[in-house]
């Protein structure tokens, strides 16, 4: 059986997180890399690694040591616009933990590695001690978001039934810190 250790990504992990995430954008979401959506997956080390209340994760298969999944963590809540400024009043930066590239190669997945990344962030935010929520949005077309998110957390706004024209199509999700 195979087996994967989770860790806080190390500098020499990035380039293989970074490619998690760009194959995700692409294969998954179909959108490809556009800049002011993933500004974050090109520098993964000044949005993640040097902020002190952000953080990046990876899951690394222990056999050959390459990263399967990955799961970051910031203090910036949901911006207005794209998002609902009801939303963004709701979960202001800094007090906000809002996760992110929750990703996992089509490979690696139904193995539970999305589920222990997101474990490991909630335990980063209970340790940190100045969040007041966690929040995050999913594409409802990614494989396998829906049912993970919805098992551990809220749905707070769907955009497709509760913003006029159907938003931005995404889901919005609160996970308890309890």
């Amino acid at each position: 059986m195979q087996k994967f250790r989770i860790r806080t990504a190390a500098a020499s992990d990035l380039d293989e997180a970074r490619a998690v995430m760009l194959d995700t954008v692409y294969r998954d979401f179909g959108t490809g890399y556009m800049p002011r959506w993933h500004a974050d997956i090109i520098d993964p080390e000044s949005f993640y690694v040097v902020p002190p209340r952000h953080t990046l994760l990876v899951a690394v298969d222990e056999k050959d040591g390459t990263v399967a999944a990955t799961a970051a963590l910031d203090a910036r809540g949901p911006a207005h616009p794209p998002n609902p400024r009801w939303l963004a009043e709701r979960y202001p930066s800094g007090e906000t933990a809002q996760l992110r590239r929750v990703y996992t190669r089509p490979e690696h997945r139904r193995r539970g590695l999305a589920r222990q990344l997101v474990e490991e962030l909630l335990d980063f935010v209970r340790a940190d001690g100045g969040y007041r929520s966690v929040y995050l949005h999913a594409d409802p077309h990614s494989p396998g978001a829906m049912s993970l998110w919805r098992t551990l957390g809220k749905v707070v706004c769907d955009e497709r039934e509760d913003v006029p024209g159907g938003g931005s199509g995404v889901v919005h999700f609160e996970i308890p810190l309890a």
